[in-house]
């Protein structure tokens, strides 16, 4: 296997396991307290690798933190949230999965990366294979639902693409570290002023909130970060399509959700959409050629 091969199996690790997310939140968490369950994800996370890594980032460096933790976690987590309680899981889900596409075009402008047919391609072909995997016939839509999922899209859009461009030096556990850290600080007072404190937690809730925080946060987003310094920004986007897969296996197999014919042929052509993005990424020819991007 080479090297790339492995930082792409690697990085396909980290939606994968964000996809257990739904069915953890929905079983394990208490409910109802979408900004408190993300601020409980990112911040425990954040200061527990800080006291790992006991590197602060230089004064130059931290408004770009900041920013970077509030698209990556504190808008982005916010915003999923809120789309998820204002509409259907497969209505949020397929409007965010725009995200892939999004990162083509924002990754030339900032990057100069080169847009390529392919790629382009991937992205909207798992687009409808995530259409096909979750959304319903009878979704019911919802306006400020729509405009969640929407910023949810672009924030991790800027966030997968700035988190590129502005790599600091130093590994992908101090950037985890600093992010989670400032996006759970980011989100610390509103969660405090929009929502009331936490009832007593049962042992299920703690089992909940540390596996979001120690594994769908700490760990996957070390993963993932070493992924965004290492692949193009248009190869690792597209691994995001395999979240609402993992979502539809666990519930199919752990909460006895059926699984239609369509479902599975939505997952294939997920499957085939990241192999295509992969694709892309080997000497195909750019559709738009953009000017490398100054730092």
């Amino acid at each position: 296997m080479t090297r790339r091969a492995t930082d792409v199996l690697l990085t396909a690790a980290a939606p994968a396991i964000w996809g257990s997310t739904y069915i953890v939140t929905t079983e394990l968490l208490p409910a109802n307290y979408p900004l408190t369950v993300a601020l409980l994800r990112a911040l425990p996370a954040g200061l527990l690798l800080l006291l790992i890594v006991r590197k602060l980032p230089e004064r130059a460096w931290w408004g770009r933190i900041f920013i970077l933790g509030a698209l990556n976690f504190s808008i982005l987590w916010a915003m999923l949230f809120l789309a998820a309680y204002r509409l259907p899981g497969g209505v949020a889900a397929t409007i965010t999965s725009v995200q892939p596409l999004l990162v083509v075009f924002l990754a030339s402008v900032f990057l100069g990366s080169p847009v390529r047919a392919l790629s382009v391609a991937a992205a909207v072909v798992g687009i409808g294979g995530v259409a096909l995997l979750v959304l319903t016939p009878n979704a019911a839509l919802d306006a400020v639902g729509i405009a969640a999922a929407i910023a949810a899209a672009v924030s991790m859009t800027f966030g997968t693409v700035l988190s590129r461009r502005w790599q600091p030096p130093v590994s992908a556990l101090v950037f985890t570290a600093w992010q989670l850290t400032a996006g759970g600080l980011l989100l610390l007072p509103v969660a405090l002023l929009l929502e009331p404190p936490l009832p007593a937690l049962t042992l299920n809730n703690w089992i909940g909130f540390a596996w979001l925080g120690l594994v769908g946060a700490a760990l996957t987003y070390i993963v993932w970060f070493r992924g965004v310094a290492r692949l193009e920004p248009s190869a690792i986007a597209p691994l995001a399509f395999l979240s609402p897969v993992t979502a539809v296996i666990l519930g199919w197999a752990l909460l006895g959700q059926s699984l239609s014919v369509l479902q599975v042929v939505g997952i294939f052509i997920v499957i085939a959409s990241i192999w295509l993005s992969q694709q892309a990424q080997r000497g195909a020819q750019p559709l738009v050629r953009a000017a490398p991007a100054t730092r």
